[in-house]
């Protein structure tokens, strides 16, 4: 009696058992169809983003011929390396280089002390109009630079600067500039988060205000500075716009103002019909020496992301920029 009572009993802990593998089983299957469908998805996306930078290398190295050939798509027939040398002969990339990194060094340089310095005063002081001011610097990051630009202008050509780098350049000191106000915020936010004990601390020993701000708080948010850093010299070093309003000479142009020269001699060339199989069709500034100074333009900003990328992302992380 007992032995039938107990083998309906066992045949169903098999049952629930055989159910509960089963179960498993086909719960593992669907997180592995649920991963697959994400990298999928992930993957196309990332295709998106990067198809133009792709576009960008492939057709530089393309020559005419190549580029008017329906059957080159992505493999080039030769590696086309003119448009390389034609690109930097126009671009005249040696003196623009120069000028784009002196300018771009100087606004990251004048970004980090000065908008981080307006940051840490936000944070730790009080005083009247601290709101207002605040206000005013979110403001800028809110309000186009083209509103403004005008009134700008007219200051500058008041103060005889128009033609100079002062109109790029002292406005950096006082927090303002290209994104000033976004980096006064991010550096705000940071100073808040810190504790405060080691700045007494440092008071107590006999730091001033200044040599507390320097030697205890910022070197405490080297996280924030590394994303002032990158942010910072990617606009300034893609900023043409107000370099080709306040300055009137090509030699004084930064690298990323000289794309609209290579791009005229590429529209008067191409603008109309032409024969791609003419003599002198390596001569030409076809749409590959066009890619190829795109290129020269965008690779410093590439190298110098590349050994940053690690410290920039952990500075996201932190700032909140990444979101939860």
């Amino acid at each position: 009696m007992k032995k039938s009572v107990a083998l309906p009993a066992r045949m169903a802990q098999l049952k629930e058992g055989k159910l509960f593998q089963w179960y498993s089983a086909n719960l593992s299957r669907g997180q592995i169809f649920v991963k697959l469908f994400i990298y999928v998805f992930l993957s196309v996306v990332a295709f998106v983003f990067v198809y133009p930078f792709l576009y960008m290398v492939i057709t530089s190295t393309k020559s005419v011929n190549d580029l008017y050939d329906l059957s080159v798509n992505w493999i080039p027939r030769s590696f086309h390396k003119e448009n390389y040398t034609y690109a930097w002969k126009m671009l005249g990339y040696p003196r623009h280089f120069l000028i784009s990194a002196f300018l771009t060094g100087a606004g990251v340089t004048l970004k980090v002390l000065c908008c981080s310095f307006i940051g840490y005063g936000f944070a730790r002081y009080k005083f009247f109009g601290k709101n207002l001011l605040f206000f005013m610097a979110i403001l800028s990051i809110i309000m186009p630079v083209q509103t403004i630009l005008l009134p700008q202008y007219l200051i500058f050509a008041n103060l005889q600067w128009t033609g100079s780098y002062l109109p790029l350049l002292v406005p950096q000191i006082f927090g303002y500039g290209l994104k000033g106000g976004l980096f006064i915020f991010l550096f705000r936010q940071f100073f808040l988060n810190l504790p405060t004990s080691l700045e007494e601390a440092a008071r107590i020993d006999g730091c001033g205000s200044f040599k507390t701000f320097w030697r205890v708080a910022l070197p405490t948010v080297r996280t924030s500075v590394v994303v002032t850093v990158v942010l910072a010299m990617v606009w300034h070093w893609n900023d043409y716009y107000e370099p080709s309003i306040y300055l009137n000479n090509a030699q004084m142009l930064p690298l990323p103002s000289m794309l609209p020269q290579v791009k005229a001699a590429y529209d008067s060339l191409f603008g109309g019909a032409i024969d791609a199989t003419a003599s002198n069709a390596g001569a030409l500034v076809s749409e590959g020496t066009l890619m190829a100074a795109i290129f020269l333009v965008v690779l410093p900003v590439l190298i110098v992301y590349a050994f940053l990328q690690k410290k920039f992302m952990q500075g996201i992380e932190r700032s909140g920029l990444g979101g939860d």
